[in-house]
């Protein structure tokens, strides 16, 4: 064999090598609902991680905004024509999804839900997310507490009408202030007399103070604030401070965020329930890399967890101080 022809079988091998390589590599899809709110971008940043560590190639994708359901139908389609065997997601909408992740899933690609449900549940074949009825309860109870006895005027800043998240926040937070409400099941929205005023706020903070504008005008002796998220929170804030309201009414929330927790010890939000994006996403790769490797899918529903972070403990209610959620902060694994 002359020189030249072992130079060139030699590069031939590692082409073929290569080749095989890019073939064995476990491609992941994570969607999201949108790419700028802070919980999806640490969600990306424990997903972008995980697959580092893991050697799998992350492809990813988000809605234009909450609710583009559209948007994600198309970057689920563009990331299996890209070779993603399994997809993650977090279902802006929770039903519309469902015609794509069967097909998705009929093509032998694992589908699993992120932080927000499919409706049904089983639309995917797992989910890895926060207990947000749970979330919901633990600063019900919060307020409660707080509030030693006085009746509550609540507002309510919601997600949008039918999402399963904004459900269970919702009413898990009326169960825990000791309120007729719903259970976990249920994706109406409660609500008893207590609630004076209910409004939709997309998860926005723009909107939210909006919303919470509005809700000033039919309910101008609010003294509980319940939002489904802290972007809504500190939206509702700004309302209420420049209605000179701002030291008369609690404010509780969901997410646990950096940003959050530092209006937690800023006093803006007396309390929140943390979620864990991270653990959520770094989950999900793992699970789809095992899946690349063994065949072997993970099934029904992963808690991932949720701590109360309060500023004020308050007596009979289990919290985490601020320096406890600014250590967690979202990058809990």
């Amino acid at each position: 064999m002359t020189q030249t022809l072992k130079m060139l079988t030699v590069a031939a091998a590692l082409s073929l090598g290569g080749a095989a390589f890019a073939q064995s590599q476990p491609v992941i899809g994570l969607i999201t609902k949108t790419e700028t709110n802070p919980f999806f971008v640490k969600m990306k940043e424990g997903a972008a991680e995980e697959a580092k560590k893991l050697g799998a190639k992350l492809l990813t994708g988000a809605g234009k905004t909450d609710g583009d359901n559209a948007g994600q139908v198309t970057a689920m389609e563009n990331m299996i024509a890209a070779g993603a065997k399994t997809i993650l997601i977090t279902p802006s909408d929770s039903k519309a999804i469902i015609p794509a992740i069967k097909k998705a899933r009929d093509k032998g690609v694992l589908v699993i839900a992120l932080d927000s449900p499919t409706d049904p549940v089983d639309g995917t074949d797992a989910l890895f997310a926060t207990d947000n009825y749970k979330a919901g309860v633990l600063i019900g109870q919060y307020a409660k507490a707080s509030l030693a006895g006085k009746p509550a005027k609540i507002v309510t800043l919601d997600l949008f009408p039918g999402h399963p998240v904004g459900a269970q926040r919702h009413n898990g937070f009326l169960q825990g202030l000791g309120l007729q409400s719903f259970d976990a099941k249920n994706n109406e929205l409660a609500k008893p007399a207590e609630v004076a005023c209910m409004a939709d706020s997309f998860g926005d903070q723009a909107k939210g103070q909006t919303a919470m504008e509005n809700c000033l005008q039919k309910a101008p002796d609010v003294n509980v604030v319940y939002t489904i998220n802290e972007p809504a929170a500190a939206g509702a804030y700004n309302a209420l401070k420049k209605a000179g309201k701002d030291k008369n009414v609690l404010i509780v929330s969901v997410d646990g965020g950096c940003q959050g927790i530092k209006d937690v010890g800023a006093g803006k939000i007396a309390a929140t329930s943390q979620q864990y994006p991270l653990k959520m996403a770094s989950m999900g790769v793992a699970a789809g890399v095992e899946y690349a490797k063994s065949g072997k899918k993970p099934s029904g529903y992963t808690d991932t967890g949720v701590t109360l972070i309060a500023a004020k403990a308050v007596a009979g209610v289990d919290s985490k101080d601020v320096k406890t959620g600014t250590d967690l902060c979202w990058g809990n694994k």
